[in-house]
């Protein structure tokens, strides 16, 4: 498909001029992508270009904003396959870039346009029409009758010392008062209110989104290795030091030990409750298109004892940010603490890259010890970091009388499945 350019129809502060969106190359999405890292945070993993080869029966598109360039052409009347060879700007041009993933609607020639944790574009330019307008213009002639992003401003943190001293009975994270409220994730939010954009779910953040609203950070900028183990609490330095006495050794495994990780995963699973829904295939075509991408993007790290492997987590990295994540541990010897002195040890690593964040990725908003979740907060807040409450998912249909009837029908057919 020829490139489509669809151009803003406001003049943007930060960006001096209109805006056109197109189909831009991997490699020149990339290279914008590594332009930004050493600016704040930098993009999450979920808007990398490899994160398209893991979301298997998801069709991708990769978009770029930049400069508007003469006429836009009329709408495109199907969806393409990514990049118009020779017709994308390069990196230096772009001002912001999307990973949009397109699920089809059963039955239709219609999808559902999907931007997990995106787009990567400046969240505090106050003209965001000047780029959600060309997105939104470019997704409906492509086909999508309804569009999800996620905006990736900060709403509201709370550091691991007040939550300690405030759970109790039906508390949640929104009856602690002492957190700190970012004005950029309210500005935006309410840019997006004003435009006809709804929040997924509820208020409490646990239901709605596909990605946790609530995660859990632990900063590392500026901070000494001495300073990240006082930061550790009690029974967190205790657990490690019980780790190291008893021998057990963690090391960075390959994608040979990926099986042991999903057989220690699905026993995890079982044992607390839950079920990601994710098959060993995902987390071998994971591995594969993130190090493919960038080698050691994704790690596996691995606590054996005696012999045994008896946790394994997985690491990613992009830029200046690490996340943690997905963690597996077996049912017995739980009291050599293998996933404390996993943790431990990638949180050092981390480090040692000069990441600014270690982000051990989503937390339940519920303050109650008897919670069965709770248990996966409190573990969390050993480590002395804090939770992140991001602005979570939001949503809107197309314009247009079938694109709102296909989007009805697209909620019930999720709610059902």
């Amino acid at each position: 498909m020829a490139a489509l350019l669809v151009t803003a129809g406001r003049t943007g502060q930060s960006h001096g001029g209109r805006l056109r969106l197109e189909p831009v190359t991997a490699q020149a999405y990339r290279a914008f992508l590594a332009s930004r890292t050493g600016a704040a945070l930098g993009p999450g993993f979920l808007q990398c270009p490899s994160w398209a080869e893991v979301k298997d029966g998801w069709r991708p598109l990769l978009l770029g904003w930049g400069p508007a360039e003469g006429p836009a052409p009329g709408p495109a009347d199907g969806i393409g396959d990514g990049a118009a060879p020779g017709a994308a700007p390069g990196a230096g041009g772009l001002t912001g870039v999307a990973l949009v993933l397109l699920r089809q609607f059963p039955g239709t020639r219609r999808y559902f346009a999907y931007l997990p944790e995106g787009p990567v574009a400046d969240w505090a330019d106050p003209d965001i029409d000047a780029w959600l307008t060309p997105l939104l213009r470019y997704l409906k002639g492509a086909g999508a009758f309804a569009v999800r992003i996620g905006p990736t401003p900060a709403h509201r943190r709370w550091h691991s010392g007040p939550l300690k001293s405030r759970t109790g009975t039906g508390r949640r994270l929104a009856d602690v008062l002492d957190c700190e409220v970012d004005p950029l994730g309210t500005a935006v939010a309410e840019r997006l209110r004003a435009r006809g954009w709804q929040r997924c779910g509820d208020d409490t953040g646990d239901g709605g989104d596909a990605q946790p609203r609530h995660v859990f950070q632990v900063p590392l900028a500026g901070r000494g290795t001495d300073d990240l183990w006082s930061g550790l609490n009690q029974e967190w330095r205790r657990n490690v030091r019980r780790a190291q006495k008893a021998g057990v050794e963690v090391v960075v495994g390959s994608a040979a030990e990926l099986p042991d990780f999903y057989r220690l995963l699905c026993v995890t699973e079982q044992r607390d409750g839950f079920r990601l829904g994710r098959s060993q295939a995902y987390y071998e075509r994971q591995y594969a298109a993130l190090n493919a991408e960038e080698p050691g993007r994704m790690k596996l790290y691995l606590a054996r004892h005696e012999g045994e492997i008896l946790a394994a987590h997985t690491m990613i990295t992009v830029g200046r940010r690490v996340w943690y994540q997905t963690g597996a541990s077996a049912d017995h010897r739980r009291e050599v603490r293998p996933s404390n002195a996993l943790q431990w040890r990638m949180i050092l690593d981390a480090h040692a890259t000069g990441a600014q964040v270690y982000d051990m990725r989503g937390v339940p908003s519920t303050l109650d010890p008897a919670d069965r979740s709770f248990g996966l907060l409190r573990w969390k807040l050993g480590t002395g970091g804090q939770v992140v409450e991001t602005l979570g998912e939001w949503e809107r249909p197309l314009a247009g009388t079938t694109n709102h009837a296909l989007y009805r029908a697209f909620q019930a057919y999720l709610a059902r499945r």
